[in-house]
């Protein structure tokens, strides 16, 4: 795992505008109906990283006009509460993510939200360059933190570690400090591994 100094890495020096996949209208990537959008490139190099292959700045395909009319029509069904930013690294690829989040805005106002997971803390991004600021204040709710697989906890809602944390982005910058999405409910049953008979 690695640990950038601010503004050490900036998207401009890394993004290669590619995105590695696009899930409309799934359920697991935040609250609600949601349509995922899977960034290409991170630097973090988490233990464990279960999207690995696509740590790599040139997997998948270049993000298109064409790629990012589709996602604004379908984050426009009423049964979509919104988008959700993963990878890779969003705040690596902030002219892609911030292109597609203002359309979403534009489109939509506050009628639909934006879930964003990164490896930067809420505190590391406040210190970082301006459009990795520009992209947090378009978002919604932030699920921040490395990954930890030493921490890792399988009945964590919506993250992996117990380091990891849902914060709600609007009511954390408006009091200047960070706030726990209310919504958040860890599961509080413990399940032992199922052993096989032999």
């Amino acid at each position: 795992m690695r640990n950038p100094k601010p503004k050490e890495w900036l998207s401009e020096n890394y993004s290669k505008g590619y995105y590695a996949d696009y899930k409309p209208f799934n359920f697991v990537d935040g609250e609600g109906v949601r349509c995922s959008f899977y960034v290409s490139g991170c630097l973090f190099a988490c233990k464990g990283c279960y999207n690995k292959a696509i740590q790599d700045f040139n997997y998948g395909n270049p993000y298109t006009k064409e790629v990012e009319d589709q996602i604004i029509e379908d984050v426009g069904q009423s049964y979509v509460q919104g988008l959700t930013l993963l990878g890779g690294e969003p705040f690596l690829n902030t002219e892609v993510c911030l292109s597609l989040v203002k359309r979403v805005r534009e489109a939509y106002g506050a009628t639909k939200d934006v879930w964003a997971w990164s490896g930067y803390t809420f505190d590391e991004l406040l210190q970082e360059s301006e459009d990795k600021l520009a992209l947090l204040h378009q978002v919604d709710i932030l699920v921040d933190g490395r990954f930890e697989l030493d921490l890792l906890d399988l009945n964590l809602q919506f993250r992996g570690s117990s380091n990891q944390r849902i914060i709600d982005v609007k009511e954390s910058l408006k009091l200047g400090k960070c706030v726990i999405w209310e919504k958040c409910k860890d599961a509080d049953q413990k399940f032992e591994p199922i052993k096989k008979e032999i």
